[in-house]
């Protein structure tokens, strides 16, 4: 093994904080909250919809994708809000759309095709688009492409548009990744604290995140192996990730810090805090005190790529992602109950808002179980701290998660 593959030493505690207590978290609670979610989607699925009651509906939709509720009533009711969607709301539209791309992605392509050509709401055409990707063929996208490039010509720094054009080009074509290995060297990023989460362009499977320590090591568990541990970089509504609340967007993350949640859905454990380029700064993305705030470049973005990756488009989806407004995604645990999921691929992981989330398990009093979480946040503060990059890189669409025999060979 060559010197710049040498991997630092550094063991961990790995056995999980049991006294980790959260009272949410109990089985008591988890039936408790599933109830009043069900309670209230079915009471919000028989009132007719309407300026009153379109807020309710929208609730509804977001709580059927997190409990992934399933019923006939709510089949039936979904089928009645198709027939009317052209005449409601963009942001009606918009939850609909995230719904119906995560649980009927087959069933209203008709109703997809009338909203793309008629909203003038580029985020809606972008997730109408991607509903109807999920309907078509090279030959069937001819139309998606026709009004998607006149929309460019007319707004040419749309973050929206230029990435669903990107992707609308690239439909059914092999993507070919370079090699990895120069992300590896040690002089990639020299100083800098690095965690890598390697993903599958089809989200519906878990990734794998592993440690750079500022020294250019990698990080090992306490079997001598390279540390790793596995993190799911999939949304509720699995939009592309420069849709708000899709999935996470390949590229690079400014991590700046730990944090601790109040929120119901990520719980107590430690998370690592990220900024997305254009959320915050220049000078604090890029760590550079000359840069003028408001210097947003693509070039300064560029530098921050191996030389084999400066042109490759699929990681400046980040960079896209960040102009087209997203914010506010970090990497943290889970209390959300895995059971809702369980008939997924990703199982027992559990869908966020767009964030990257490891598998967390809670036992029926309340207590912490199981916490990659915490695993991940010891290997960041002893590789040097969470001040660095966290970089998403898609590696290819296989249909299994993926395994660090993927990545140990671009080690060696």
């Amino acid at each position: 093994m060559s010197l710049l593959c040498i991997f630092c030493t550094i063991f961990f505690a790995f056995s999980q904080n049991k006294k980790s207590f959260l009272k949410d978290a109990t089985i008591q609670k988890r039936k408790q909250f599933y109830t009043n979610i069900v309670k209230s989607i079915n009471n919000t699925i028989a009132l007719p919809i309407n300026t009153e009651t379109e807020e309710q509906w929208i609730n509804a939709f977001n709580n059927i994708n997190l409990i992934q509720y399933k019923t006939l009533a709510v089949d039936d009711a979904i089928n009645t809000v198709a027939k009317n969607i052209a005449t409601q709301n963009d942001e009606f539209k918009i939850a609909f759309l995230n719904l119906i791309q995560s649980n009927y992605t087959r069933k209203y392509n008709n109703q997809a095709i009338q909203i793309f050509a008629s909203t003038n709401n580029n985020k809606l055409m972008a997730m109408a688009a991607n509903y109807i990707l999920n309907n078509t063929t090279n030959n069937g996208i001819v139309d998606l492409q026709k009004r998607t490039m006149q929309k460019l010509k007319e707004e040419p720094s749309d973050a929206i548009l230029y990435q669903l054009n990107l992707q609308l080009n690239s439909f059914g074509k092999k993507n070919t990744l370079p090699s990895l290995k120069p992300f590896f060297s040690k002089n990639y990023l020299p100083g800098q604290v690095l965690v890598f989460s390697f993903q599958r362009k089809n989200r519906n499977y878990p990734g794998l995140a592993i440690v750079r320590n500022s020294d250019g090591e990698f990080v090992k568990d306490t079997s001598g192996r390279c540390f790793s541990v596995g993190q799911l970089a999939r949304s509720l509504s699995n939009m592309p990730g420069y849709i708000s609340l899709g999935n996470t967007p390949q590229g690079f993350f400014r991590m700046y810090g730990f944090d601790t949640s109040k929120s119901f859905f990520i719980g107590p454990t430690t998370n690592v805090q990220l900024t997305m380029p254009f959320e915050n700064i220049a000078s604090h993305f890029f760590q550079d005190p000359t840069l003028k705030d408001t210097s947003w470049s693509i070039e300064n973005y560029r530098k921050l790529l191996p030389q084999s990756f400066k042109n490759y488009e699929p990681l400046f989806g980040a960079y896209y992602a960040g102009k087209a407004g997203r914010t506010e995604i970090i990497a943290h645990g889970t209390t959300v109950d895995e059971q809702f999921y369980k008939s997924t691929t990703f199982y027992p992981y559990t869908p966020t808002a767009g964030c990257l989330c490891t598998k967390e398990i809670w036992d029926n009093n309340g207590y912490l179980k199981t916490s990659n979480q915490l695993a991940l946040t010891q290997a960041i503060d002893n590789a040097g701290g969470p001040y660095g990059y966290l970089i998403v890189i898609e590696l290819d669409d296989k249909k299994m998660p993926i395994n660090l025999s993927e990545i140990i060979q671009f080690l060696h």
